[in-house]
């Protein structure tokens, strides 16, 4: 899936009209839980205006959206953002936009960016260009959220790796970092 930018989405589109939820995020106890632990990191806190990049089918978009006033939410697939817009119907203050990045990055500055499952299909230089990008785009106390697969993929780069490239290519802090067996969560924040 690590593909040009130009065929990603009608990559994420096939798998999507293969299967609503490809990853069963919404059914799953490992995505339930690891749902709950990206959730339990941003610990109470509230936001004023969210971005979650690679939203999918909209399963944590759903929870994200009770604790923040607006929410933009990404993905590269329509098809999984169909899917998404069903899933969070009266869910007030949620977005959708049909992009990719780092080509295209929404306007604006926020107190919360999540990348959920999705570093590891960019590219290293893709993954710089985001990191930047989210600097950038986030307020001094705003926090940035990391979620990575750990295990094996078929992908150019694991999650670790991600991460890790993530964080050196901009002015990042790391505030809290669970590891569990099969992910990793990072809650990073700009250096000051």
């Amino acid at each position: 899936m690590n593909a040009p930018a130009s065929d990603r989405g009608a990559r994420f589109d096939a798998l999507y009209r293969a299967d609503p939820d490809p990853w069963d995020c919404a059914t799953s106890r490992y995505e339930r839980a690891k749902r709950a632990a990206t959730l339990a990191i941003l610990r109470e806190r509230e936001y004023d205006r969210a971005l979650e990049i690679g939203c999918g089918a909209g399963v944590l978009t759903r929870e994200l959206s009770r604790r923040c006033r607006t929410l933009v939410a990404l993905d590269v697939s329509e098809v999984a953002l169909a899917e998404a817009r069903s899933r969070c119907a009266g869910a007030r203050g949620v977005t959708f936009a049909c992009c990719e990045v780092p080509e295209r990055w929404p306007h604006g500055r926020f107190d919360l960016v999540i990348l959920s499952e999705v570093l590891y299909f960019l590219g290293r230089r893709e993954i710089e260009q985001v990191s930047r990008l989210a600097h950038e785009a986030l307020e001094t106390d705003g926090d940035c959220v990391l979620v990575n697969w750990t295990g094996e993929n078929d992908l150019p780069i694991c999650g670790q790796q991600a991460a890790q490239l993530f964080e050196r290519a901009a002015g990042w802090h790391s505030r809290r970092c669970r590891e569990a067996e099969l992910y990793r969560i990072d809650l990073l924040r700009p250096e000051l």
